[in-house]
C-alpha cells in the first residue's frame, strides 16, 4: 500500500494558545511534496503532529507506512557518536565480538555482517567521510545534517518528514540532499526555503493562516499559478470597485429622479387642486419610497465595499514586495575594498585564511563562495574588522554596514523603531516609519522589541536600519543571508537588495539568491 497521510478536521492551539489550525483538512500522496508557508504559520508544527510528537485538539490525521523525521538540528551530546545516531551501537558491538571469537552461539547468529558496508554506503551517499565512533561535537553543521539524513535513509521508512534540510549546507552538501530526494521512492514531506531544492518535487502545498493550498508541479508551476492568481485577484479588484462606482451613481440617479418628483408633488400642493388626504398618501409613499431606495443603495454599497476589500487584501498578499531607497552615491570607479596578502583566524598558531587578496571597484556584487568550514565568516570579519589580521592589510573606501547571521548592529532591548533612529540619527520620525511600513513593519509591528523577533523579521529590521537611512552605505556585508528564513521573507530580502545601488559582498550557497540579487563574480575560497 503507498505511503500517505490524510489530515481530517484538524483543530490545534500551539503553547501560547494561538490558534494555528483550525478543521484543517489535507493530504500528502507518493512522491515528494514541498511543504511552504510564512515562519511562525506552524510547517513544523504540522510535522509533529504527523509524526505523533504531538496532540491535536480535535480531528484526525491517518499515516500509512512507517516514519522517518529529520528535524531542525539540535546540539547533540559531548559523547553521542554517529553509531548512536544510526541506532546501531550496540550491533555494530556485537559484529566486534564476534569477529573477535567472544559471541556466544545465539549472538553469532543475531550478528549482521552487513551492518558496516551499508553504514558506509548510507555516509557516502550523502557525501560523508567519517567512521561510527566520530563524535557528533566534532562535525560541522552541515556535517551532522548529512549524518541525519544518511541515518534516515539507513533506517529505510516508508514516509519521510525532513525540516530544512539544506540549512548550513555547502553546494556539494545540497547537491547531495537533491539527489537523495530524486532516488527517493516512497514518500516525503520537506519544509524548505530552497528554491532549487522545492523544484525538484512533484507538488508544493501552502500553508497559511487560512488553511492549506496544493499546487500539482514543482516550485516553479507554484510561482506560475501565483503569478495568475495575481492576475485574477486585480480583475476581481477592477470588478468590485466599478461596481462601487457604479452603485454610487445608480443610487444617486435614483435619489435624483425622487427628489424630481418629490418636487413636482410638492408645486401640486403648492397650488391646492388636490385633496389633502390624497396628498398625504403620496407625502408618505414618497418617504417610504425614499428610505427604501436608502436602504438598498446602503446594501449595495456595503456588498460591493466588501468585495473590494477582499481583493484588495489577496493583492496584498500576492504581490511582490519593493522598496525604494536612497541612494549610496558610490561612483563607478571607486575603490569600496581592497585586502592584500590577508592572513588570520581565530587560533593565531593555525590561521584559516592565508594569503587573500581582492579588490572591489565601484557597485560591485561579489559572492564569497565554498565548502563549509574552509573560513568564509572568518574572511569577512578580518575584512569588517570583527578580527585583527595576523597579516596583510584591508582598506574600506567609503561608509560599510555588515548583517552577520546574528544582525548584530541591532541591539535586542531596543524596538525596531530605536534602533533606525540610533543608527540613522538624521532620519525624521516620518522618514524612519515610511521605510519600515516598506520592510513590512507597519504601526505597532515597528515597536516591538528587537529580542523579540524571529530570525527572518530580525534580519528584514536589520536591512531597513542599515538602507534605510537618508544615504546608503557604499558597502554591505552579508553572512549567510537567507538561513533560516522562509521564502517570501528571502524574497523581501531579494528586492531591498535589488533596489539597493552599492556594492555588496555576500557569503552565501543559496544560488537562486544570488542570481536574484544580480551577484557578477564569485571568489571561491579552498
Amino acid at each position: 500500500m503507498p505511503s500517505s497521510v490524510t489530515i481530517s478536521r484538524l483543530t490545534y492551539n500551539g503553547p501560547d494558545g494561538r490558534t494555528l489550525f483550525s478543521n484543517l483538512d489535507l493530504n500528502f500522496g507518493p512522491g515528494r511534496t514541498g511543504l511552504v508557508g510564512r515562519n511562525g504559520v506552524g510547517k513544523t508544527s504540522l510535522f509533529r503532529l504527523i509524526s505523533g510528537d504531538l496532540v491535536p485538539g480535535s480531528g484526525s490525521i491517518s499515516v500509512a507506512g512507517r516514519i522517518g523525521v529529520l528535524r531542525q538540528q539540535v546540539q547533540p551530546g559531548p559523547e553521542e557518536n554517529i553509531a548512536d545516531l544510526f541506532g546501531i551501537g550496540p550491533a555494530l558491538k556485537l559484529v566486534e565480538r564476534a569477529m573477535m571469537g567472544e559471541a556466544s552461539a545465539d549472538e553469532l547468529a543475531e550478528a549482521d555482517w552487513t551492518l558496516e558496508a551499508r553504514l558506509d554506503g548510507a555516509l557516502a551517499a550523502l557525501g560523508l567521510d567519517a567512521g561510527p565512533q566520530k563524535l557528533l561535537a566534532q562535525l560541522s553543521g552541515g556535517q551532522r545534517t548529512r549524518a541525519a539524513l544518511a541515518a534516515l535513509v539507513f533506517d529505510e521508512p516508508e514516509l519521510i518528514l525532513l525540516d530544512e534540510p539544506t540549512n548550513n549546507l555547502d553546494a556539494e552538501g545540497r547537491s547531495a540532499v537533491a539527489n537523495m530526494l530524486a532516488q527517493w521512492r516512497g514518500a516525503a514531506i520537506v519544509i524548505s526555503h530552497d528554491r532549487e531544492l522545492l523544484d525538484g518535487m512533484d507538488a508544493i502545498v501552502e500553508l497559511t493562516g487560512l488553511g492549506a493550498t496544493s499546487y500539482g508541479g514543482n516550485w516553479s508551476f507554484y510561482r506560475e499559478r501565483k503569478a495568475l492568481e495575481l492576475v485574477g485577484a486585480q480583475r476581481d479588484l477592477d470588478v468590485a470597485e466599478r461596481q462601487v462606482r457604479d452603485g454610487a451613481k445608480a443610487a444617486q440617479e435614483a435619489r435624483e429622479r425622487q427628489d424630481r418628483r418629490d418636487a413636482g408633488g410638492r408645486r401640486k400642493a403648492a397650488r391646492g387642486d388636490a385633496p389633502k388626504i390624497l396628498l398625504g398618501g403620496l407625502k408618505r409613499q414618497a418617504e417610504a419610497t425614499a428610505g427604501g431606495l436608502d436602504r438598498l443603495a446602503e446594501k449595495q454599497a456595503d456588498t460591493a465595499a466588501l468585495q473590494a476589500e477582499a481583493a484588495r487584501a489577496r493583492i496584498e498578499v500576492l504581490t511582490p514586495f519593493a522598496v525604494k531607497l536612497a541612494p549610496s552615491g558610490l561612483p563607478g570607479g571607486k575603490m569600496v575594498l581592497r585586502a592584500q596578502g590577508l592572513a588570520g583566524g581565530h587560533d593565531p598558531d593555525r590561521p584559516v585564511i592565508r594569503d587573500f587578496s581582492m579588490e572591489m571597484i565601484g557597485p560591485e556584487r561579489v559572492a564569497l563562495t565554498g565548502n563549509n568550514g574552509v573560513g568564509k565568516t572568518t574572511l569577512l570579519k578580518l575584512l569588517t574588522g570583527g578580527l585583527e589580521p595576523l597579516a596583510g592589510t584591508v582598506q574600506i573606501g567609503g561608509r560599510m554596514a555588515l548583517l552577520d547571521q546574528q544582525v548584530a548592529l541591532l541591539q535586542r532591548d531596543e524596538t525596531i523603531v530605536e534602533n533606525f533612529r540610533r543608527l540613522n540619527p538624521d532620519s525624521s520620525i516620518n522618514d524612519c516609519r515610511t521605510v519600515l511600513a516598506a520592510f513590512m513593519f507597519r504601526n505597532d509591528a515597528a515597536l516591538q522589541k528587537v529580542g523579540t523577533l524571529s530570525g527572518g523579521e530580525m534580519l528584514r529590521a536589520g536591512l531597513a536600519c542599515a538602507l534605510g537611512g537618508k544615504t546608503a552605505p557604499m558597502l554591505l556585508v552579508l553572512d549567510e543571508p537567507t538561513n533560516h528564513l522562509d521564502v517570501e521573507a528571502i524574497e523581501v530580502v531579494e528586492a531591498g537588495l535589488r533596489a539597493f545601488d552599492g556594492a555588496l559582498l555576500v557569503v552565501s550557497h543559496d544560488r537562486a539568491f544570488l542570481e536574484a540579487i544580480g551577484v557578477a563574480r564569485e571568489v571561491r575560497l579552498g
